[in-house]
């Protein structure tokens, strides 16, 4: 495999463990990080979170990432996966204009 999606798919993996580990401890959820797929409804149906728990997420993404979620981007709360995937792309947007 070339070394470049090697670190991809490391840097991913570290993301999305990283976001469930402040999830779980943020939010109060009764979980292990493997317990959560990374395509679970976050709000709603799937882990049931409300607008306040919604709220704890962008705070907990900002804070450990260093990104920015604007206030209108209720898509991005959607899953684990587009939070993740928000992330990297944020954080690459912000090493591409350094």
């Amino acid at each position: 495999m070339d070394d470049v999606v090697q670190k991809q798919i490391e840097r991913r993996a570290q993301v999305i463990r990283a976001l469930k580990e402040e999830l779980i401890e943020r939010v109060n959820l009764p979980y292990t990080p493997e317990d959560l797929h990374e395509d679970i409804s976050l709000l709603g149906a799937g882990l049931g979170l409300d607008s306040l728990d919604a709220l704890e997420i962008v705070l907990c993404a900002e804070g450990r990432f260093g990104i920015k979620i604007p206030d209108d981007s209720v898509e991005v709360l959607r899953s684990i996966n587009t939070i993740v995937d928000y992330i990297i792309s944020e954080q690459d947007r912000k090493d591409a204009a350094a």
